[in-house]
């Protein structure tokens, strides 16, 4: 909003989160919205091989393993009486961080947050149990199968650690060095030399970042993914190919211009992603909800830039290691069975769409 409207913004704001009304008419609305985009994102083959990614790696019983946005069964029993429930249990002041980015000249920033968000008052919340996560043991391959798909969605993934653990940043410069834009290994491979894709990229995501000094707490937990698509024929031999990517990796580490190319395009180009207010204030979010201290970015990419060769590889290398990893493929079963069998990348098992 105008900095001239801030408080105003605030106030209503505030006001919205003291006395919700989540009326009966909207709640429904929102359950039907959400119970017809289901199925269209189960149509899409990344969001499909997603969501099986998640079924696989954690157990029935942990909320990681089924999407944040509910399946069609959970989003079915939601009602208002619900929502205002979890609500009163769940938000609470003592829980919430207030990030403001903007132009403050001039406006006494502690009076307004005093006049509007201040009046916010409840009970400290009880914190949601988070039971460790184990990581997966030996590679396997899981089919969704597609009849007829002329192409095969890849998903290949474990579970890895946090930005708390020391090595996220050696981690965040080998993924990049891997498939992090189209002059990584796994583009220059299966996308210039073998034309399998239009690309391939390896990325870490953090799931869930538990407070570091509190009690029993649990360990951070990220997906570490490598994902694409083939077309339905080249999925054998593009696994192939990625499998020598990955040990060739391990046999002879990343090249000194792998490593530099990748710190001018994660530091180099920092500025421009804080260009707006809306962008500061979704990264200063991120390390409010994963409690790293504000100046966790600025030192992260001082890290990136003090990073070598060796550190990098080794915490790709680690990320992803050959005979433990969690091959999602959506396609057409008959097609690809057998030439993803005969890889010897893991037992394959195969589940309906």
């Amino acid at each position: 909003m105008p900095v001239s409207r801030l408080p105003k913004a605030l106030g209503l704001l505030t006001e919205a989160l003291h006395t919700p009304t989540f009326p009966s008419s909207e709640i429904e609305r929102l359950v039907r919205n959400r119970l017809d985009e289901i199925p269209l994102e189960m149509a899409n083959p990344g969001r499909r091989a997603a969501r099986q990614l998640a079924q696989e790696l954690f157990p029935a019983s942990a909320r990681l393993s089924r999407p944040r946005g509910g399946t069609e069964d959970t989003v079915a029993r939601i009602d208002a009486v619900g929502v205002r429930a979890f609500y009163q249990a769940h938000v609470r002041p003592g829980g919430a961080t207030a990030v403001v980015v903007g132009d403050l000249t001039g406006v006494d920033l502690d009076a307004v947050l005093a006049g509007t968000l201040g009046g916010w008052t409840g009970d400290a919340a009880e914190p949601v149990p988070m039971p460790p996560v184990t990581p997966a043991g030996a590679g396997r391959v899981v089919i969704v199968d597609r009849p007829g798909a002329v192409q095969t969605q890849l998903l290949i993934g474990r579970t890895g650690p946090d930005r708390h653990d020391r090595v996220w940043p050696a981690l965040v410069l080998g993924t990049y060095c891997l498939g992090g834009t189209l002059t990584s290994r796994l583009d220059r491979v299966l996308r210039e030399e073998k034309g399998y894709t239009y690309g391939v990229r390896a990325a870490q995501r953090v799931l869930r970042s538990p407070a570091p000094h509190a009690a029993g707490r649990a360990m951070g937990v990220s997906v570490l993914a490598i994902s694409g698509s083939v077309d339905t024929a080249s999925t054998g031999p593009a696994l192939d190919d990625l499998w020598k990517v990955l040990r060739t990796l391990a046999a002879e580490g990343l090249t000194e211009t792998e490593r530099d190319t990748a710190v001018q395009n994660l530091v180099g180009s920092a500025p421009l992603r804080y260009e707006t207010a809306v962008s500061v204030a979704g990264t200063l979010a991120d390390q409010v909800e994963q409690h790293l201290p504000d100046n966790y970015q600025a030192e992260l990419y001082a890290r990136l830039a003090e990073t070598g060769t060796v550190e990098a590889t080794a915490a790709v290398v680690a990320a992803f290691p050959e005979n433990h990893l969690l091959t999602i493929l959506v396609g057409d079963t008959s097609q690809i069975k057998a030439p993803v069998q005969a890889l010897g990348i893991g037992e394959v098992g195969v589940v309906t769409a």
